[in-house]
Order: C-alpha cells, then structure tokens, then sequence
C-alpha cells in the first residue's frame, strides 16, 4: 500500500488519479509531479516499486499539501475575521463569501431552512 503525504492512495487506480487522493492535489498537479519523477500516469499505484514512490514524495516535499495547507487556509479566514473585511464577516455568518444571491438559494452554507413565524405578507 502506498503512502504519501500521510494517506493512503487508493491501489486500484491509476497514479495519476491517485495522487488527487491527497489534499492540494489536483490533476494538473499530480500530472507535472510524475512528468517529473519520469512516472508513466496510466501505472497502477500498486505497481510502482519503492524508489518511485521516494521520488515522488521527495518532489511532493516542495508543495503545500495536506495539514499545512488546510492550517494555511484555516488562518488565512481567521485573518479576514479579525481584520473585519467583507469576507470574513460572510464567513462569521456562514454566508456565501462570492457573491451569490442568497434569497433563495445557497442552502450549502445557510443550512436547513428555519421557519420565521408571523412573515405573511398581507396585500390590500
């Protein structure tokens, strides 16, 4: 079983694939590191011997994945929250941070809906 990065990449796909396992890396990521290890993309992960998965973790060792990127991100929105931007205020709120109409949509962020009692609106 290959380990990289602390998780476990899954055997049955292909490296290329796998590598996304790995928080921070995507496709385009995972295809310039193996470019780079001169890793063929269409191996199996169980297939790769020893020195390879060294050499991929040695290149892996240059990014941010993984804890260190999800620490970054967390105390990057601490940081908006403290200095009261717009943004951190939406993230406070648990609203849609990008400008999203939230009228009717964005239960994503906001949640099950709550009922509000007395708001019919009354026409004459």
């Amino acid at each position: 079983m290959a380990r990289i990065a602390g998780v476990n990449l899954p055997k049955d796909k292909r490296i290329e694939a796998g590598l996304t396992a790995i928080y921070g890396v995507g496709r385009r990521l995972s295809a310039k590191i193996l470019d780079e290890a001169n890793i063929d993309k269409n191996v199996k992960t169980d297939e790769l011997s020893e020195p390879q998965l060294a050499k991929v973790r040695d290149i892996l060792l240059r990014y941010i994945v993984e804890g260190d990127l999800r620490r970054k991100i967390a105390m990057d929105i601490k940081h908006m929250q403290e200095i009261g931007s717009y943004k951190g205020f939406r993230h406070k709120k648990g609203l849609p941070v990008r400008g999203q109409h939230t009228k009717y949509n964005c239960r994503t962020r906001k949640g099950k809906r709550k009922t509000v009692a007395n708001k019919k609106v009354v026409t004459k």
